[in-house]
């Protein structure tokens, strides 16, 4: 039934996210969302002051996809609601569930050139659930409601446009709109399950890729593994929710992972594909029964053909299979994989004895050594993410969450901060490399003025590290890589935040250690290996060739000292 309204717009906006789940809002203030900012310093909900919006963006996606709950962040018009495209893309392609209100320049002068008047909608549309104008007050509460809603049920970014002239007026009237949410059981129909479940009770090799959409089904899923004998190999995203207390790990597939993952998935009889959605083909079995099974439709056979394709939860279609199939006793299979897998990721931590030759595994390993059991990390997208993945231990309590699908430099610590704001007692470690860093430094302030008590490793490399990788691989010259750096320890001290630099091996720990125990942000320092190569499980024999092209082209210009570099640093004393 309608009700006469005594709120403004921003007021009945700010309400219908705070009864959505959202708890603070990311942003810079400024003329057509003042109104709205002033909502929210008289509500419940926090703003969080950045100093630039795309920050706010990655903050806000980082709080979102951990906690599971809306996030929400805000910009004033034109380029104060522009910054924030990449930051939010991320949150977009990751699945956080976030509401940007984009506020735009008064009714009175769109489209006529005004200045600031951008059309976000033609930006925004292509990565969100939703992308809409708010065009009248009575729809505010309504229009909020289902941004909020699409945004949690989906799982993306939802955009409301609001004309900053809107944000002071009051509806006649308000309806009472909300955002619901919902846990539907979904799985296949009988017929698809009995096919599956017939393709499974075949005899051969059977592997379980498990994707993102294993999350709150690993009971299920190890349950199936079990009755199968099948290993579990996980994609990078699927980490936090298929590593842990698992007999049956082999780890990733793919240029991230290690022999073990990629023997599981290449060399099966069967691939059963869980909430799975791996890019590159070149991965996949070549004359395996694939088997996939995802909430999505659009996802089933989008990466690679498949045999059967049923539409499920991960954990409804798991529950249902299990009384189909009988349970399996032969674990050869099985075993074969963990063997190699182990061994595979024992040989990658294993490090050179040079005092000043600090290999990034190294640092990853010490942090997994002091880190708390609920700690939170973040990586940069390119090295800081595979050493992340490759050696982060999780445990059920840990997460992590580096750039896997949009890959965007820049994401650890903005997100970090997002994530330290909804869980202030817990360890938020940012993996940060030195581009990373560099590129969206100026929110290390954010740090100290939001007292937001992040701890930052910067793996400095002085060089954009995984493009030097790729250009060698491709046997390119590496080029427009190097770095000249501050000593992002002293920045550190210049902000008012604790920060330290390590060269020698010996300091490494008793750093790692310090670092974790300051009570505020800081930031870690440590030099690592610029030549230290990122091993995928399968070598082509093109990609030896080109790294030896790119040896040959380095001695004819002159720089032996980078082929002896890579050569003594990678495949001697490890």
């Amino acid at each position: 039934m309608a009700h006469t309204s005594g709120q403004t717009v921003a007021e009945i906006i700010v309400e219908t996210l705070s009864e959505a789940g959202g708890k603070r809002c990311y942003g810079i203030v400024g003329d057509t969302i003042n109104h709205f900012t002033d909502a929210i310093r008289r509500s419940d909900m926090d703003w969080v002051h950045v100093r630039h919006e795309e920050v706010g963006g990655f903050a806000a996606g980082g709080e979102a996809f951990i906690t599971g709950e809306l996030a929400c962040c805000a910009g004033s018009c034109g380029p104060g609601s522009t910054h924030f495209i990449n930051g939010l893309m991320e949150s977009h392609r990751n699945g956080a569930p976030v509401v940007f209100i984009a506020s735009q320049i008064e009714t009175a002068q769109m489209g006529v050139g005004f200045p600031q008047d951008v059309d976000q909608k033609a930006l925004f549309s292509q990565y969100s659930v939703f992308c809409e104008y708010l065009t009248n007050p009575e729809n505010a509460r309504r229009m909020v409601a289902i941004a909020a809603q699409k945004a949690l049920a989906e799982g993306g970014v939802a955009v409301l446009i609001v004309p900053g002239d809107l944000f002071p007026q009051k509806p006649s009237t308000s309806l009472p709109w909300r955002a619901h949410r919902f846990a539907p059981v979904i799985r296949p129909g009988e017929a698809e399950l009995e096919a599956v479940a017939t393709a499974l009770s075949q005899k051969g090799k059977v592997t379980i890729y498990a994707g993102v959409g294993c999350q709150h089904a690993q009971a299920e899923v190890m349950a199936l593994a079990e009755r199968l004998k099948a290993p579990v190999a996980w994609t990078s995203r699927a980490k936090d929710f298929i590593e842990p207390n698992n007999e049956y790990e082999v780890g990733m597939t793919g240029v991230f992972g290690l022999n073990g993952g990629y023997e599981a998935v290449a060399d099966c009889d069967t691939l059963l594909l869980l909430g799975c959605s791996f890019a590159w083909s070149q991965f996949y079995p070549d004359k395996a029964t694939v088997i996939q099974v995802d909430l999505d439709p659009g996802k089933i056979g989008l990466r690679h053909p498949v045999d059967i394709g049923v539409v499920g939860s991960v954990k409804d279609t798991c529950e249902a299979l299990l009384a189909r199939i009988e349970p399996r006793e032969d674990t050869e299979w099985l075993q074969s994989c963990r063997k190699k897998y182990l061994a595979a990721r024992d040989d990658d931590a294993v490090t050179s004895d040079d005092e000043h030759l600090i290999h990034p595994q190294e640092v990853t390993l010490a942090l997994n050594r002091h880190a708390t059991e609920d700690a939170v990390f973040t990586a940069d997208c390119g090295s800081p993410m595979v050493w992340c993945l490759r050696h982060i231990r999780t445990n059920g309590k840990r997460r992590t969450l580096p750039s896997l699908v949009h890959g965007t430099m820049a994401n650890a610590y903005p997100q970090a901060i997002g994530i330290q704001k909804a869980y202030p007692e817990r360890q938020v470690i940012a993996m940060c490399g030195d581009g990373g860093l560099s590129m969206l430094m100026g929110d290390l302030l954010t740090l100290k003025q939001e007292k937001v008590p992040v701890k930052i490793v910067v793996f400095n490399n002085s060089t954009l590290g995984f493009v030097e990788l790729e250009q060698k691989v491709d046997g390119l010259l590496d080029s427009y890589t190097d770095l000249e750096n501050p000593d992002f320890s002293l920045v550190a001290q210049s902000l008012g935040l604790w920060g330290r630099r390590v060269e020698a091996k010996h300091e490494l720990d008793e750093a790692v250690q310090a670092l974790l125990a300051q009570d505020g942000p800081g930031i870690l320092e440590v030099k690592v290996n610029r030549m230290e190569l990122v091993m995928p499980p399968h070598i082509e024999a093109g990609q030896v060739a080109s790294t030896a092209l790119y040896s040959a082209k380095a001695l004819l210009n002159g720089r032996m000292d980078d082929v002896v570099d890579l050569v003594r640093n990678n495949f001697t004393g490890r």
